[in-house]
């Protein structure tokens, strides 16, 4: 048995060109074998659209890898944007699909409000040239952020987010996304793990963040969970 069978690498965060990674499904899962993972999730924001084609790629390589179907969603929780990462969900499930088809045109609307504050501020052509580099995925801000680098308006992204599209600034438009209760009912409903994504990327206070994580790990909630959660659930959680 390989070292890689017997102790996997697992990642169980990513991002393809689905939504706002630079990799193709097939290449995500080509670059986590090289790199020695073993159990890969596809994560991608409020999009399940790459999971397929990841599993796929697998078979058809006979990649030594598993790949677990998830997703990354945007939610608003005290005015501030949270994501809460679904793992081993139903991509198919009626309620996801549902879900995610509200999202994505909570996505659209919030883009196109992008490119028109980009528009008055001199910067034309904003939302067509996201959606080029979203390339049939869902845009994101990190598309309009590539855009505005190619147009030389910044040196890197993390430029064009403290000039453009932070809080306060030109582009920055305030996200309408769903509720972290929502969003853990419909990763619950496909048969998924919720989990709680990158909590120290907020910027919140120790104080804040504590009550961030008590809000998510609400004893009702945790009840929930743990009455509906599968043996391979678990395996893949722990």
């Amino acid at each position: 048995m390989s070292d890689i069978a017997r102790f996997p690498v697992y990642d169980l965060h990513s991002h393809t060109r689905a939504s706002d990674g630079l990799l193709t499904p097939q290449a995500l899962v080509q670059r986590a074998v090289e790199m020695r993972v073993g159990v890969l999730a596809i994560t991608d924001h409020d999009s399940v659209s790459g999971v397929s084609e990841a599993q796929q790629a697998v078979i058809e390589q006979d990649l030594p890898i598993k790949v677990v179907p998830g997703v990354e969603i945007s939610t608003v929780w005290e005015n501030h944007e949270i994501h809460i990462v679904g793992l081993n969900i139903d991509i198919h499930h009626p309620t996801m699909t549902a879900f995610l088809a509200a999202q994505h045109a909570c996505r659209q609307a919030r883009a196109e409000r992008i490119a028109e504050r980009l528009e008055k501020a001199a910067v034309p052509g904003a939302l067509a040239g996201a959606a080029r580099l979203a390339d049939g995925g869902v845009i994101t801000r990190g598309h309009f952020a590539r855009f505005l680098v190619e147009q030389g308006r910044a040196d890197n992204i993390a430029q064009v987010f403290k000039n453009y599209l932070a809080r306060g600034k030109t582009g920055y438009v305030p996200p309408q996304w769903c509720t972290i209760e929502q969003a853990i009912d419909a990763i619950h409903h496909s048969g998924g793990c919720a989990v709680l994504a990158h909590p120290g990327r907020y910027g919140l206070s120790a104080k804040w963040l504590k009550r961030l994580v008590a809000f998510f790990v609400r004893p009702a909630g945790m009840q929930w969970k743990w009455r509906n959660v599968s043996k391979r659930q678990m395996s893949v959680r722990n």
